[in-house]
């Protein structure tokens, strides 16, 4: 529904990574007085590489953590460029610098700097500021309808001075790959040699002839896999199953020192590591590439939002808490999406639902909505840890409805489905080989927003 009677808010966004950026961007759009909140010293969150981790708990238990982003010095996109930036700013090749499709981090985040440059929202942005506390002001008195404000608490973390603010809405955007999600396994506790979390891997050469496990077969453990076997002794990578894609059957067959293992079932304290078919091998260290948790110690909604198992809920469609919509919401929960679209229409929704340009259903109307949701995933046997997993396109395109944001062009899903696809098939090669796109790349290349004017020219 579409509202006429618009007003501005004091808001305030926490974090300033690709989610939080374009929140505040959307917000200013409709008029709204933003202030972004960032613990690091510049924009980027996850892409703002942090190279030194050694003041880091290996395995991410001892909190707050002192690094936020994850990313290991060699990582490159899953998804190629075209697909990975924002609707109105593509991520395009530029002269001098990593022109690749499929680039590094580092490309990444020199991308958030031109958004962040282009839009100029640095000005909006308090860096070196952790937020320590989130919560609803005069929160005794709450009361569902009555207007809600909330009470945002941080600390400069070089002075260590707190302040405390009020404002009318907060947009949570901290993202959620920095706390490490742990399997649980018979002796972690007792195994007395190296374990760590990827969250703190970086580089391979501390592993140098090493027998090493690899706990995980996504993406990270994949990538992390393949990096360590030209340096170290052995590298056994453990998967939930042994039907693994051709691409990685490929990959295990072309090294020698390179094994596949069925899950662990127990850790021994003299450093044997048996697997669930009955072998063992003794390893010197385990990486654990088993994903992230969604984390928000200083949320207090009196338990109105809780993380149960990587379900943040109830969330109407991902973003809204029913109750204490619109003054809370969140973007950036939801994932197998193509990011950064999908975080586009969420900004652009909340940004419009706060200024009375849109209006949310009422908040039975969108519990019973959560309700259905969590409902059919149950049915489907969805874990509530894969909650927030997409993976629709169909979805995404009808949650930009919402905010009148236009549907994903054909050519970003299908060159998205073409990655997976040459990934699953060719999963040492696919960043760099990607001829059948050729045709397709012909037509996004002269597609809006790539040919207009202001942004330079696209070079492949």
């Amino acid at each position: 529904m579409v509202s006429e009677n618009l007003s501005s808010k004091n808001v305030c966004v926490i974090g300033a990574g690709p989610s939080g950026l374009v929140s505040a961007r959307e917000l200013r759009k409709e008029g709204h007085s933003v202030l972004v909140l960032e613990q690091n010293h510049d924009i980027g969150g996850q892409w703002l590489y942090q190279s030194k981790v050694e003041d880091e708990d290996s395995m991410g238990k001892k909190t707050p953590l002192k690094i936020h982003s994850s990313v290991y010095n060699s990582l490159r996109l899953a998804s190629p460029r075209e697909i990975m930036g924002f609707t109105d700013f593509p991520f395009i090749a530029k002269k001098g610098r990593d022109m690749r499709r499929f680039p590094s981090h580092s490309e990444m985040f020199l991308y958030l700097q031109d958004f962040c440059s282009w839009f100029e929202l640095r000005e909006m942005i308090r860096f070196n500021t952790r937020v320590e506390y989130v919560g609803i002001v005069d929160s005794s008195e709450f009361d569902i309808g009555k207007r809600i404000r909330w009470a945002v608490r941080s600390k400069e973390i070089e002075t260590g001075i707190v302040s405390e603010e009020i404002f009318d809405a907060v947009v949570v955007a901290n993202g959620h790959y920095s706390m490490p999600r742990l399997p649980v396994i018979k002796g972690m506790d007792v195994w007395r040699r190296r374990q760590l979390h990827s969250h703190v891997y970086r580089v391979p050469q501390p592993f140098n002839n090493e027998i090493v496990v690899v706990v995980g077969n996504s993406v990270s453990g994949r990538d992390i896999s393949r990096e360590l076997v030209n340096v170290a002794k052995e590298v056994h990578l453990s998967a939930k199953s042994l039907e693994i894609s051709e691409g990685l059957s490929k990959v295990i067959a072309k090294y020698q020192n390179l094994h596949l293992h069925p899950q662990i079932d127990t850790l021994h304290e003299d450093g044997r590591v048996l697997f669930v078919d009955g072998t063992f091998i003794t390893a010197d260290t385990i990486i654990y590439c088993t994903g992230y948790s969604y984390s928000l110690p200083f949320l207090d909604t009196k338990g109105i939002v809780t993380v149960d198992d990587d379900k943040v809920g109830p969330l109407y469609e991902h973003t809204f808490p029913p109750s204490l919509a619109p003054s809370l919401s969140f973007v950036g929960i939801p994932k197998k999406i193509i990011v950064f679209p999908f975080f586009e229409s969420q900004a652009k929704w909340i940004a419009q639902v706060l200024s009375g340009k849109r209006t949310l259903p009422s908040c039975e109307e969108m519990m019973k909505a959560v309700k259905e949701y969590y409902h059919s995933t149950d049915l489907a046997g969805i874990p509530k840890h894969n909650a927030h997993d997409i993976a629709n396109f169909e979805y995404c395109d009808k949650y930009g409805d919402r905010c009148a944001f236009p549907h994903l062009e054909e050519w970003r899903k299908e060159l998205c489905l073409s990655s997976i696809l040459n990934a699953e098939v060719n999963l040492e090669t696919y960043r760099d080989s990607w001829d059948d796109d050729l045709q397709l790349l012909q037509e996004v290349h002269q597609s809006p927003p790539f040919t207009q004017q202001g942004y330079e020219s696209i070079v492949i």
